[in-house]
C-alpha cells in the first residue's frame, strides 16, 4: 500500500465508526478515499453525495436561518448530504480555516453500512435509533430476587377482569364469585369501576351484621378504590399494598381496566425477596429500626444496577421506599403526638416528587394543612416535621440545603397560603420563585388527607398554563443548566475543585431534561409530574414531536444509567457516590453516544428558547 493511503487508513481506524470495520475493509478503504482541500471562507460542503471526514482545519455549520449549529474539527464526521443522521436543518457551512477534506462517496458508505452492523448503527437513520441501541441494556449480573423487583405488574394479571354491575344484589354477587371461584370483583357503572368487594366485604359488612342478601352491593362495597397501572414495578406494588394494608389492586393500562392482582399473586411471584424492604419499614417499631432498613438502600441500587435495571425503575424503586418511611415516620410521630389537629397531607418535592430518586437524595417537602388550621396549631405540626426530617435525615436522606422542608414555617401553611404562594410565583416570576420551580412546581402528596393537594394543583396548571411571562422566567432558568458540550463536539468539563476535568452527569444532562419536561407540563397543563411521564403526556403536541420526546427520553435513560453505573461502582468502592464522571474512565461508545444525548438536549433548548424565551417578557 502507498505510503498516503497508509496514512489515510492509520488516520481513520483510530477513530469511530471506522475502527469498528475489520482489517480487509480498512485495507480497501483508502483507495475509495478522494482528498479535497478547502480554503478559509470556502463553501461547505463543496459537493452533495459524500460523507465528509475532517482531516485537519476547521468547519462552521449553519441552519437555515444562519445560526451557528456546530463546528468540525478533526476527526469529526458530516453525513448530511448522504441522509443517513440529520439532527436539524444544519446543511450549509463555510471553512474557517484551510482545511483537508476526506470525502467518500454515499454509496460507498451505505456499502460499508450493509457490510458492519456497528458500523451502520452509527449512521443510523436518526438520533432516535441511535439513542435506543444506547440505552438498550447490558445484559450482566442476573440477580434473580432483583429480576422479579423489575417485573411489571400486567405480566401477573392472568385472566380477564372479573366485574358486576352497580345495582346488583349481594346475593347475586356472591353466587358469581363463587362460580368463578374468585376472592374478589370490581363493581361497574358502564365503563367506569366505581368499586370493589373482596371476600372480607361479604362477611364484615354483609354475614356479620346481618344483611339478608338482597341489598344492593353498592352498599357494602369499597368505593373508588386505588389503581395501579400495569407498567408499574411488582415492587411499587408491593409498597403500595403494604403501606395501604390493601390485599387487591386492580389494574389498569392507558386509562382502560385489563384485571386484577392480589398479595398472593406477589408473593406467589417472589416469595420472600429480601430486596423488598417495604414490609421490613411497616413493621418497623423504632426510628433505629427505619435506620436499619436505609442501611440497605445502597445494596439495593447496588443489585439494581448489576441486574441491569433502567434508571426509571430503580428511581421508582428509591421513591417508593422513600415514601414507606415518610408515612412510617408520620404514623410514629401520630402515635407520640397524638391525632392531628386538623387534616393534614404531607408533600414530597423534587426528585422524590418525581419518583426520580437515587439512594443519596436530600430531602424535599412540605405540609399542606387545612384551611381550618389555627395559629394555636402550629406547635403540633412543627413538632410532626420536625420528627420526620429528622429521621429521614437519620436514614440517609439528608437534610435540603436550601431549607425545604416542612421544618421551615414557610412550607408548612395551610391551603390558602400555599394559593397565595403559587398565584405570587406565576404572577410576578423573580429569581427566587425560579430557583424554587424545580422543588415546588413537582409536588407530590405522600400520604394523609392527599385530597387538599387536589385545588392547589388545579390552580397551579390553570394559572401556569395561561402566563406567558412567567413561562419565559421559567424558560430563562432553564437555560442555566446547559450541557457540556462545546464546539468540536468536545467535552467541557468542570473546572477547579474536588471535581476538576469531570462531568456532571445530573446538573449538566439530567437536569436540562427534567427542567425542559417541567416547562412544556406547565405550558399545557399537564398534571404529571414524573420527567418520562411529562414528556409522554407532550409528545405530539404544537410543543413537542413524538420523536423529540422518545429522544429526549432515551437521552435521560442513557445519562442517568451512566450515572448510576458510576455511583454503583462508587458503593463497591466504599467511596461516597456522586454525579461527577471523569470521561477517561467511560469508553468510547459511551462518549459518542453521551455526545449524541448532549446534542438532544442542544436542540430542544434551542427550540425552547424561541417558543418561550425573551421575547415573551415585553
Amino acid at each position: 500500500m502507498e505510503v498516503e493511503l497508509v496514512e489515510i487508513r492509520q488516520f481513520l481506524e483510530q477513530r469511530n465508526p471506522f475502527s469498528y470495520l475489520d482489517d480487509q475493509l480498512l485495507d480497501e478503504l483508502p483507495q475509495d478515499i478522494e482528498i479535497r482541500y478547502l480554503r478559509r471562507s470556502g463553501s461547505f460542503p463543496p459537493a452533495d453525495g459524500f460523507l465528509y471526514v475532517v482531516r485537519s482545519g476547521a468547519i462552521k455549520v449553519y441552519d437555515k436561518s444562519g445560526e451557528l449549529c456546530e463546528k468540525l474539527g478533526e476527526g469529526d464526521l458530516y453525513s448530511v448530504t448522504c441522509q443517513l443522521v440529520n439532527f436539524d436543518d444544519c446543511n450549509r457551512g463555510e471553512a474557517v480555516e484551510d482545511s483537508l477534506l476526506y470525502m467518500l462517496s454515499c454509496d460507498r458508505l451505505k456499502a460499508l453500512c450493509r457490510s458492519s452492523k456497528t458500523f451502520s448503527e452509527h449512521f443510523s437513520a436518526s438520533v432516535k435509533e441511535r439513542l435506543k441501541t444506547a440505552v438498550t441494556p447490558v445484559q450482566g449480573s442476573h440477580d434473580p430476587t432483583v429480576a422479579a423487583m423489575m417485573v411489571e405488574v400486567a405480566s401477573l394479571v392472568r385472566r380477564q377482569p372479573i366485574t358486576i354491575d352497580s345495582g346488583m344484589t349481594i346475593r347475586e354477587t356472591a353466587a358469581m364469585m363463587s362460580n368463578k371461584d374468585v376472592s374478589s370483583v370490581m363493581v361497574m357503572q358502564g365503563e367506569q369501576l366505581v368499586g370493589l368487594v373482596t371476600d372480607r366485604d361479604l362477611r364484615r359488612r354483609c354475614v356479620a351484621i346481618g344483611l339478608s342478601g338482597a341489598e344492593p352491593i353498592d352498599q357494602i362495597m369499597t368505593p373508588d378504590p386505588v389503581v395501579i397501572e400495569g407498567n408499574t414495578l411488582t415492587a411499587q406494588a408491593l409498597m403500595t399494598m403494604t403501606r395501604k394494608r390493601f390485599h387487591h389492586l386492580p389494574v389498569t393500562r392507558d386509562g382502560k381496566l385489563i384485571g386484577m392482582i392480589t398479595a398472593t399473586d406477589l408473593a406467589n411471584h417472589q416469595s420472600a425477596n429480601s430486596a423488598y424492604l417495604a414490609v421490613d419499614v411497616r413493621k418497623a417499631k423504632t426510628v433505629a429500626d427505619l435506620i436499619e432498613v436505609s442501611r440497605r438502600l445502597p445494596s439495593l441500587h447496588l443489585r439494581l444496577a448489576n441486574a441491569s435495571a433502567t434508571a426509571r425503575h430503580i428511581g421508582e424503586a428509591v421513591s417508593c421506599l422513600t415514601d414507606s418511611i415518610t408515612a412510617r415516620l408520620l404514623q410514629m410521630a401520630e402515635a407520640s403526638l397524638g391525632p392531628p389537629p386538623v387534616p393534614y397531607a404531607w408533600l414530597a418535592g423534587g426528585s422524590q416528587a418525581r419518583r426520580e430518586q437515587s439512594s443519596h437524595s436530600d430531602q424535599d417537602n412540605a405540609l399542606l394543612l387545612s384551611d381550618d388550621f389555627q395559629p394555636e396549631h402550629d406547635e403540633y405540626f412543627a413538632a410532626l416535621a420536625k420528627f420526620v426530617s429528622d429521621g429521614l435525615d437519620a436514614c440517609g436522606f439528608v437534610y435540603c440545603p436550601g431549607d425545604a422542608m416542612a421544618t421551615n414555617k414557610q412550607w408548612r401553611q395551610p391551603l390558602r397560603v400555599w394559593q397565595g404562594y403559587f398565584s405570587g410565583w406565576i404572577e410576578r416570576p423573580d429569581p427566587m420563585s425560579m430557583m424554587l420551580s424545580s422543588i415546588f412546581f413537582d409536588l407530590r402528596p405522600v400520604t394523609g388527607s392527599v385530597e387538599l393537594f387536589t385545588p392547589l394543583q388545579t390552580m397551579i396548571l390553570k394559572k401556569s398554563e395561561e402566563n406567558r411571562i412567567f413561562l419565559a422566567h421559567m424558560m430563562a432558568n432553564a437555560m442555566q443548566h446547559r450541557p457540556p458540550l462545546g464546539f468540536f463536539r468536545q467535552f467541557v468539563l468542570e473546572r477547579g475543585g474536588e471535581h476538576d476535568e469531570t462531568l456532571d452527569l445530573k446538573h449538566r444532562g439530567i437536569v436540562p431534561i427534567t427542567d425542559i419536561a417541567r416547562l412544556l407540563a406547565l405550558s399545557l397543563g399537564k398534571a404529571q409530574v414524573n420527567t418520562v411521564d411529562r414528556l409522554r403526556a407532550c409528545a405530539g403536541t404544537l410543543a413537542l414531536s413524538t420523536d423529540m420526546a422518545e429522544n429526549l427520553e432515551d437521552a435521560l435513560e442513557f445519562i442517568a444509567s451512566l450515572r448510576i453505573q458510576h455511583q454503583a461502582n462508587q458503593i463497591r468502592r466504599g467511596v461516597k457516590a456522586d454525579n461527577y464522571v471523569p470521561p477517561d474512565q467511560l469508553s468510547e461508545l459511551e462518549r459518542e453516544h453521551l455526545k449524541h444525548a448532549f446534542k438532544v438536549i442542544q436542540l430542544m433548548q434551542e427550540t425552547m428558547t424561541k417558543r418561550f424565551g425573551a421575547d415573551n417578557l415585553g
